[in-house]
């Protein structure tokens, strides 16, 4: 991972390793792990050895087949994964387990720069299960998932734009977001985000209750 002060490479590799070994331990042929996520193998194999950086709905799609979690994949002091949970399930107090150090500095965030344009760091000084608290980047036509593909998973997002316009789709309705603007929807509807000006987008967003098994494939 990378880290705002710039001190290091995103160690990409990383997340490959986590990725790879999550694959053997379900017994998995690359190829085979390819077709039921809908990418070619050589995708896979090129963000297995840190030379791709995955799209958000392909790093959701690889989580799921492998039934880890996203933190599992991309935060090394993410806890470890939990048996599945029912989708209707309600999220408990006691599922939120309140990071050790309650301070996360700007300088020393948790980052990864997704292959679709986002980057997402950490707002959090541990990886924290069921809960995403993030600020987002959404560079010059970066996107969550293509024009043709939505996401869909178990939780809630809230979601509030600091700079530039996001769009939000929801369904069949799209919002345009703008600096100050705030949106909150249930994360089963099918929603993807762009961002289609022409400056980079920055927004806090906040998921409480996704689960690795729930996550849609698409």
């Amino acid at each position: 991972m990378e880290r705002r002060s710039g001190t290091g490479e995103p160690e990409y590799a990383d997340v490959g390793d986590r990725l790879r070994r999550a694959r053997l331990a379900r017994g998995l042929s690359l190829r085979r792990l390819a077709e039921v996520v809908g990418v070619s193998p050589s995708l896979v194999s090129q963000v297995e050895t840190g030379r791709a950086k995955p799209s958000v709905n392909t790093l959701y799609a690889l989580a799921t087949e492998l039934g880890v979690s996203l933190d599992s994949l991309l935060f090394r002091d993410a806890q470890p994964p939990v048996a599945a949970v029912a989708p209707d399930a309600p999220v408990g107090v006691a599922e939120v387990a309140v990071p050790h150090d309650p301070v996360q500095r700007a300088t020393s965030r948790e980052a990864i720069r997704l292959g679709s344009g986002v980057v997402w760091e950490r707002l959090t000084s541990e990886s924290i299960r069921n809960v995403d608290f993030l600020h987002v980047t959404y560079e010059v036509g970066g996107e969550s998932s293509p024009a043709e593909a939505f996401q869909r998973h178990s939780g809630q997002e809230w979601g509030y734009v600091l700079s530039g316009s996001l769009t939000v789709r929801i369904g069949f309705d799209e919002y345009v977001l703008n600096p100050g603007d705030a949106i909150s929807f249930d994360s089963a509807s099918p929603h993807r985000l762009f961002n289609g000006g022409d400056v980079p987008a920055t927004a806090v967003w906040f998921t409480l209750g996704r689960r690795w098994a729930d996550v849609a494939r698409r």
